[in-house]
């Protein structure tokens, strides 16, 4: 048997083989967190809903995806609206300020609207007033971003729930930095509509891991045979 690899070369794919590795290590490393937190999310949705305070001493990773029961007043003259897009169509979210029994405020995202129903005079029937009870998953928005577009505060519009900005519009006081995604019980005229909770995440780890390690094995194989057909790698 002969074996006299290229030095410079062998070193080479060899760094490279320890950096393809260590991808399918770390990939497999966050399938492992993200099946974990899939797992966490969907015991939280499942579980019953807590009070307001009980969820307030939790802390962000404990209470993400809770489900809170709150009993109250909204306040529907400070209506904030968060533009998104559904089926192609323009919507927005109806985020309305909510003060609970024992003076405590909180945004509760109602649900969403067409763009023809923005103008609460459109729906009025479905602005309840009074004492009501409201059951929805408790939610730390996303930050904007660098490319989310400014508000429009003349209408009262976000492109993002920006929660710090959309409560200094409102001179509000917020209990807490969250979104309490409003659950799908039907509101009087059907809007705004609610259930709009989206528990998806992206798991595509396994396949990224079976890449990088795969391409470990091709490098592997074509330094294999570089140097065989050198004759640097006799086997016999």
């Amino acid at each position: 048997m002969t074996f006299r690899p290229y030095p410079g070369l062998t070193i080479a794919c060899a760094i490279l083989l320890a950096i393809l590795c260590g991808l399918g290590a770390w990939q497999l490393e966050r399938l492992q967190w993200k099946t974990a937190l899939i797992a966490t999310v969907n015991s939280h949705m499942a579980a019953p809903p807590v009070s307001l305070d009980a969820i307030l001493a939790m802390n962000r990773d404990e209470a993400q995806y809770r489900r809170v029961s709150l009993s109250g007043r909204f306040d529907h003259g400070r209506e904030a609206y968060v533009f998104t897009t559904g089926q192609g169509a323009a919507v927005y979210h109806v985020l309305t300020p909510f003060t609970t029994d024992d003076g405590k405020v909180v945004m509760v995202d109602r649900g969403a609207v067409p763009k023809e129903k923005l103008d609460p005079a459109t729906r009025a029937s479905g602005n309840v007033e009074g004492d009501v009870h409201v059951t929805g998953v408790w939610r730390v928005p996303d930050p904007p971003g660098g490319f989310t577009p400014p508000s429009d505060s003349a209408k009262r519009i976000w492109f993002a729930r920006d929660l710090k900005s959309i409560a200094a519009a409102g001179h509000l006081s917020l209990a807490a930095p969250v979104v309490i995604e409003a659950d799908s019980a039907p509101n009087p005229g059907g809007w705004p509509r609610g259930g709009q909770t989206v528990v998806s995440f992206r798991n595509q780890h396994l396949s990224y891991a079976v890449t990088w390690f795969g391409l470990a094995l091709c490098l592997l194989g074509v330094w294999f045979a570089y140097h065989i057909s050198k004759g640097r790698i006799v086997l016999k």
